[in-house]
Formats: C-alpha cells, sequence, structure tokens
C-alpha cells in the first residue's frame, strides 16, 4: 500500500501520523500534485493529497476517509467506539482540517494571484475563521494524557502547518495551544520525523 503525500501538506501529516500511531503500514511516495503526475491522477481524479493506493488497486482519498479506513483495518485504533465521544473526536479533526483549508486559502491567493489581483478582504475573512477556531482551541484542547485519537493528529498537522506558512502569527494570547506540540511530542515522540 501507498500513501501518496507531501510533506507540507497538513492533511498528508495527519494521515501519515495516525497510520503510524495505528501500525497500518504504507509506503509513503512523496509527490508534486503541480506536475499531475499519473500515479496520483490515475488513483485520484481530484489530483489531491492524501490518496491512498490499496493492494487491490482501489484508492481512497481524502484525508478524513483514509482516517476512517486505517481506524476500521486496525480495528478502532483512531475514533473510540462510544458514539458521543466519537463525534467529539469527529468535530475535532473536522475544526483543525477546517482551519487548515481556510489556510491554504490564504496561501493559495498569495501564491497564485498577483499582488494587485489580490482580494485582501477575502483573505482577512478567512483569517477571521482560523482566529476563530484557534480561539476555541485555546479553551478545548484534547487532553493528551489518554489514548490519541484522530482528533490529536489533525490538530498537531494543523499546529504545524500554521507555524510553517504564518509563524508568529498566531500564538498571542493562546498559551496553552502554543504549549500543547510538547505535549503531544511527549504522547508521541515520532511527530518529528513527519516534518522532515
Amino acid at each position: 500500500m501507498k500513501i501518496l503525500y507531501s510533506p507540507a501538506s497538513p492533511y498528508s501529516n495527519k494521515v501519515r501520523m495516525a497510520a503510524h500511531h495505528a501500525g497500518f503500514v504504507a509506503e509513503s511516495v512523496l509527490t508534486d500534485t503541480a506536475s499531475n503526475p499519473p500515479e496520483l491522477i490515475g488513483n485520484n481524479p481530484l489530483g489531491k493529497i492524501p490518496t491512498l493506493i490499496l493492494e487491490d488497486g482501489r484508492s481512497v482519498y481524502d484525508s478524513r476517509s483514509i482516517m476512517h479506513f486505517i481506524d476500521r483495518e486496525t480495528r478502532g485504533t483512531l475514533y473510540p467506539r462510544n458514539k458521543d465521544k466519537r463525534t467529539d473526536v469527529e468535530i475535532l479533526e473536522a475544526l483543525a482540517d477546517g482551519i487548515c483549508d481556510s489556510l491554504l486559502a490564504i496561501v493559495y491567493e498569495r501564491r497564485t494571484r498577483p499582488e494587485d489581483k489580490q482580494h485582501q478582504p477575502w483573505q482577512d475573512r478567512q483569517w477571521e475563521k482560523v482566529e476563530r477556531g484557534l480561539d476555541y482551541l485555546e479553551t478545548h484542547l484534547p487532553r493528551t494524557s489518554g489514548k490519541l485519537h484522530a482528533g490529536h493528529f489533525a490538530v498537531a498537522a494543523m499546529l504545524r502547518y500554521i507555524e510553517l506558512r504564518f509563524a508568529g502569527q498566531w500564538q498571542k494570547g493562546r498559551p496553552k495551544l502554543k504549549k500543547w506540540p510538547e505535549k503531544f511530542e511527549k504522547a508521541f515522540p515520532a511527530v518529528s520525523t513527519f516534518y522532515a
């Protein structure tokens, strides 16, 4: 099995960390989405990463679909069995992914449009979503003392991405969130190997 990924992609990092934690063995294949490589396009018509290619030739795409697939294959290692707790984890994962969606929208706006064509009010709107999401996380951080779940990996990947692209722009007024990656690393020491 293979996971097509990019090291900067928070969705790829979430999936790869979760797979490692769950004992789900899949080769990580570095993939340049900009060049539309045949292996990616042939397995995901959207040309997006991460994409999981199974041994039988089928593919699974969208990071949350991959996370649920890994969870089923590893008998519930990423999501709680209790329906209420599972819903809480799924909402946490959706929040972290949603923050990433807004961050990526800003990055792509800046990267692909000439400066005079960039729409600052739209970027500001995306950043407002990021700020609200981060403020919510500051007061609703997941505990890392127990069993790790999908939400942990989504938050860790999001925080790595925001620091990569918006270094120093998100920590003010969020001391708990700023310190959370250190706590996560204690619970998941392999985290640094996914950011190389």
